[in-house]
């Protein structure tokens, strides 16, 4: 780790995921930007132009390491290997937060480019709650867990998503990764009121939140389907649920999200006169 880096908390402000695209831009720039959050598995080589760009950024931001690739609802065991990598991004890197799916993506040696979603019963808490004590202890640091964004539900889910959440927190410490965009997508699949959604949520302990855009598409049967696409700028009215959001959080770090068609870095920095709605 390089020594002038040190752990920097995350400022209740807006942040924005680092794409290679940016890095030069960023860095001349030097913009008026709360933090940058990363994908952990884009980093997990030993070297090379990535991590030296990265130790740049770092020197000047805080940042939160966003995973995609453990596969918390796995049925099988969670990757010693990859758990090892991921430790030692957090050493060199000294993330003030750490963050991962509610979701499975690999089966025994396949692996899924993809967040699948789980049924809500006692056995699937069970599990996810041991892979969480387990994230944890490896990482010596608690972790926050994402909200999922899904198409499906399962007819043999005993609880719901909320509760699910709620009773992960009681039985591990862990923390809370709201992503508002997810909410409203699964509102609008699965017929919910997302303001409701919102309001059972435990708020006390959230501790970043995502906005990002979604695609609209058509289900079989005509009806509306979104998809959390990370490829478009935030719809309004995701911009109204994180206003809700926020009335119940208090000011809490927010990630716009964009990982698709990723844009210009002009047309992605928030400009400073316009603070974040």
């Amino acid at each position: 780790m390089n020594a002038s880096i040190g752990m920097s908390p995350i400022p209740a402000r807006a942040g924005v995921g680092l794409k290679p695209e940016h890095y030069r831009d960023i860095l001349e720039a030097a913009p008026d930007l709360g933090w940058f959050e990363i994908h952990a598995e884009n980093y997990m080589g030993e070297g090379g132009p990535p991590h030296a760009y990265l130790t740049a950024v770092r020197e000047r931001y805080p940042l939160s390491l966003h995973g995609v690739g453990l596969s918390i609802g796995g049925a099988g065991p969670l990757d010693r290997a990859h758990l090892a990598r991921l430790r030692a991004l957090a050493d060199r890197y000294q993330p003030a937060l750490f963050s991962e799916h509610l979701a499975w993506s690999s089966h025994e040696t396949v692996y899924l480019n993809d967040l699948l979603p789980l049924p809500y019963t006692e056995e699937t808490l069970e599990r996810v709650c041991a892979h969480v004590d387990e994230v944890q202890e490896t990482l010596q640091r608690p972790m926050l867990l994402e909200n999922p964004s899904t198409y499906v539900a399962f007819a043999e889910t005993s609880m719901n998503e909320v509760d699910f959440l709620r009773e992960i927190v009681r039985r591990t410490g862990c923390g809370l990764l709201l992503d508002v965009n997810n909410v409203f997508v699964q509102a609008t699949n699965h017929g919910f009121d997302a303001i409701d959604y919102l309001d059972s949520f435990p708020a006390e302990h959230v501790g970043e939140i995502h906005l990002g855009g979604h695609a609209e598409d058509e289900d079989d049967d005509g009806s509306a389907l979104l998809i959390d696409d990370h490829g478009r700028a935030v719809a309004d009215p995701v911009w109204a649920l994180y206003a809700h959001a926020l009335a119940r959080t208090g000011p809490t770090p927010t990630l716009i999200e964009w990982d698709n068609d990723v844009p210009s870095w002009s047309a992605l920095m928030p400009r400073p006169s316009a603070p974040m709605r």
